[in-house]
């Protein structure tokens, strides 16, 4: 067993229907019972490192092999010593095999079972109602007992995943959603814990496996400090500020120049070897707090011969002003990222779309920072729509335009035509400020010129999880300024070799 986030590695994610195929493969391989065995001694040996002062656990058991595991978790936990009632939703079917064993198991224990919730306030609540295999509506008793475990001030131990918790996209199946405070996941890691709502009800994260190594590939990778390898590479000692590439920022139409700045800084936070800032506003002040950045004429675009080599970030508080440079961009950039307006102009315009659907095969690459507003005016759909199902999204977008994705959020989504999709495992709501986004198109575009040969998914990947360290090193400070994060950020190439070694799995 052991906590997953922070994570140095990169992890293989499985869905609902991966995680039941792999299931059924141990099983065959082992004993009767022995895989539901070693999941309920998995959450018991938890639950009494939670509940450790002999308090009343209460264990609240769905009909199902979720129910099963909680019921066996009960009879461990009894046997130990530990005050232990266990609240059974009966069924009008006949449970699963492995259930059933669990139940005369736990009933051969002594163990308290009731149909009724507990009298007394518990220590530790356990829920074990419903598993991976739903995927509607918690309603009737099941809902009531939802309520009741949300009412509780005592710490919630969740089996394998909320009670409510979609286990592929993270959304609830509707009104009642448990809200752990712990998490034991087994078997496999299901992406719907760690993008959406999933950080949000699954609390701290754990892990068991259950000595059974999975036999089917990723659906998905859940972003670790791996991810970061291939950016955190020592210089050369020749290296000069041509060998770091250079980084174009457009953006800053009138009133909202701040942006653009904001993603030419982090630009060169990064490492960049030179960084221009083109306003599309002309009456937009030089940079007085960057004296490195240079400023650039939008008039050069005509010249491009002097940029299409250059990283290009572009959208960054471009308002109107930024659907006139993007043809030029999508036809000759050589690197592009697509931030912002830059995306809302591609959304309302045909033409647009089907330059930037032609770049791959002209060996044009690009990358799209969408939030689920601006994905879902590229898709035709609603915000709505797209938090339903990340994943989902990310891949029909990366498909649909032919390029590198990466869908902001909680548990932000990587995705690209040719790759299994990957959800972050870093960041948190101290990233919630206005400019944030910026500071990750721009940074970006630095590692982009730093690290031109990198595949862009690559290169997504690590920006995306090294925003997210940063937010998280600074979150129990409150919510991070954007200008803050550049700092926070930069801060984390001092640590990277010392960090990579010292934060706990």
């Amino acid at each position: 067993m052991r906590r997953l986030l922070p994570s140095l590695h990169n992890l293989p994610l499985h869905t609902a229907a991966s995680s039941r195929a792999i299931e059924a493969h141990a099983q065959a391989n082992l004993p009767a019972h022995a895989l539901m065995a070693r999941a309920g001694l998995a959450l018991a040996k938890l639950a009494a490192a939670l509940a450790p002062h002999q308090r009343l656990i209460w264990v609240a058991c769905g009909p199902g092999n979720n129910g099963g595991d909680g019921l066996l978790a009960a009879t461990w936990l009894h046997k130990a010593g530990f005050p232990v009632q266990v609240s059974l939703i009966r069924s009008e079917v006949a449970p699963p095999v492995d259930a059933a064993w669990a139940l005369g198991e736990a009933r051969g224990a002594g163990v308290p079972i009731t149909a009724d919730l507990p009298n007394c306030k518990p220590g530790l609540l356990m829920d074990a109602l419903l598993g991976l295999g739903s995927n509607r509506a918690p309603e009737g008793q099941i809902a009531d007992w939802i309520r009741f475990i949300n009412s509780q001030a005592a710490p919630v131990l969740a089996v394998d995943l909320p009670t409510g918790l979609h286990c592929d996209t993270g959304q609830r199946l509707g009104d009642s959603i448990v809200r752990a405070t712990h998490c034991l996941t087994l078997l496999t890691l299901k992406p719907g814990l760690f993008t959406a709502l999933g950080r949000e009800y699954c609390g701290e994260l754990w892990a068991d496996d259950l000595d059974c190594q999975a036999e089917a590939p990723a659906d998905a990778w859940l972003l670790g400090r791996d991810s970061l390898a291939a950016v955190q590479r020592p210089p050369l000692a020749s290296a000069h500020k041509g060998s770091h590439g250079d980084v174009l920022v457009i953006g800053g139409a009138a009133g909202m120049h701040g942006a653009a700045s904001l993603a030419a800084e982090s630009a060169l936070a990064v490492g960049a070897g030179r960084v221009y800032l083109s306003p599309l506003d002309p009456l937009t002040p030089a940079d007085a707090t960057r004296a490195e950045l240079m400023h650039r004429p939008l008039e050069q675009l005509k010249e491009r011969d002097t940029w299409r080599s250059h990283s290009v970030v572009a959208g960054c508080g471009g308002g109107a002003a930024i659907a006139a440079v993007l043809p030029p961009l999508l036809e000759h950039a050589e690197r592009l990222v697509l931030d912002a307006d830059g995306l809302n102009a591609l959304a309302a315009d045909a033409t647009l779309q089907s330059l930037l659907r032609e770049r791959r095969e002209h060996g044009l690459r690009t990358i799209l920072t969408p939030h689920p507003l601006e994905a879902a005016r590229l898709l035709g759909s609603t915000s709505a729509n797209v938090q339903a199902d990340r994943l989902a999204a990310a891949k029909m977008l990366s498909q649909r335009f032919d390029c590198t994705v990466l869908l902001k959020g909680s548990g932000s989504v990587i995705a690209s035509p040719d790759r299994r999709p990957a959800i972050n495992s870093s960041g948190g709501p101290a990233l919630a400020t206005a400019g944030t986004g910026d500071v990750l198109a721009g940074w970006l575009g630095g590692l982009w010129a730093r690290h031109g040969d990198t595949p862009e998914h690559e290169l997504a990947c690590a920006a995306a999880h090294w925003h997210g360290l940063a937010g998280d090193q600074q979150a129990t400070a409150g919510p991070l300024r954007a200008g803050d994060l550049i700092e926070a950020m930069h801060a984390l190439h001092a640590c990277a070799t010392a960090s990579r070694a010292a934060v706990p799995v």
